[in-house]
């Protein structure tokens, strides 16, 4: 059994907590605002992590901690709030408490700036051009450089039940470049739990682990392929064939065979039957 601390327990992390609590790990969760403690499976802490003073209550006796925040705003302040301050304050109160624990942070391929559909994986330059990608990418190394068994998981675009982003733009007959390829990556939200409760498992099995991992599935795509299946699929008119546009800032394919490699399966592997099930329901 291990003592988590899950910090920001959004959907991914409320679903994670599940599954940790159903193998019998001690799991606390860390949150701006928790649900009210008779709805509540497990402990919180309601905490700021941007506020240091917010912080007394984290525990000292911590295993694994899953840093998996989701800034308020896409603007550069938001992002420096959890992923400078937040981040520093956690680990200074870590520090101050005596303790070290191990951490899984979840980051967003996001950090890659290639642009012209290359494939990329974990040994690829992460050179992002915009700010609040920087940011993470800035919070990825010192957290590699502060312990070297610390983790970062880089998730592409996800996807479920709550994120149908693209079912809506399917809805609408959003217009949609054909030429060049633009090419999305994805990975269903249930992956994404399965993923980071599989690296745990291998933690604690004492498998030596790399200190990134990529997290997409199979199919990167052409969103032209993407958004005209999923017409179909739901019966709607076809995207519009929308002007090129040699201005997009990321377009990459991701690589996921050290993920695999390590004997990760994933159960939605494509864009087809993470969707399919999305539709049906």
């Amino acid at each position: 059994m291990a003592k988590i601390l899950i910090v920001g327990c959004g959907s991914i992390g409320m679903q994670l907590a599940e599954s940790l609590l159903a193998k019998g790990h001690q799991v606390t969760g860390l949150k701006r605002n928790p649900p009210e403690k008779t709805s509540a499976k497990f402990n919180y802490i309601k905490a700021d992590i941007a506020s240091f003073e917010q912080l007394n209550e984290v525990p000292a006796a911590i295993d694994v901690v899953y840093f998996i925040v989701s800034p308020e705003g896409r603007n550069k302040e938001s992002y420096h709030d959890v992923y400078v301050t937040g981040l520093n304050n956690l680990l200074n109160r870590f520090s101050k408490n005596g303790t070290k624990p191990r951490w899984i942070f979840v980051s967003s391929t996001s950090v890659y700036g290639q642009s012209q559909g290359e494939w990329v994986d974990e040994d690829s330059i992460a050179e992002p051009e915009n700010i609040t990608s920087q940011l993470i990418r800035q919070a990825e190394l010192q957290l590699i450089d502060s312990h070297p068994d610390n983790i970062v998981v880089r998730f592409s675009g996800i996807y479920g039940p709550g994120r149908e982003y693209l079912l809506r733009m399917a809805k609408q007959g959003s217009a949609i470049q054909k030429t060049p390829h633009y090419y999305t990556n994805r990975i269903h939200q249930q992956d994404c739990v399965n993923v980071l409760v599989f690296l745990l498992e291998q933690s604690l099995a004492g498998v030596v682990l790399e200190q990134c991992y990529v997290a997409s599935d199979d199919d990167p795509a052409p969103m032209w392929e993407v958004m005209t299946w999923l017409a179909e699929q739901m019966k709607q008119q076809l995207p519009a064939l929308k002007m090129t546009d040699n201005t997009m800032l990321m377009n990459k394919r991701c690589n996921n065979q050290r993920l695999k490699k390590l004997g990760y399966q994933f159960q939605y592997p494509d864009y087809k039957t993470g969707y399919l099930a999305l539709i049906k329901d």
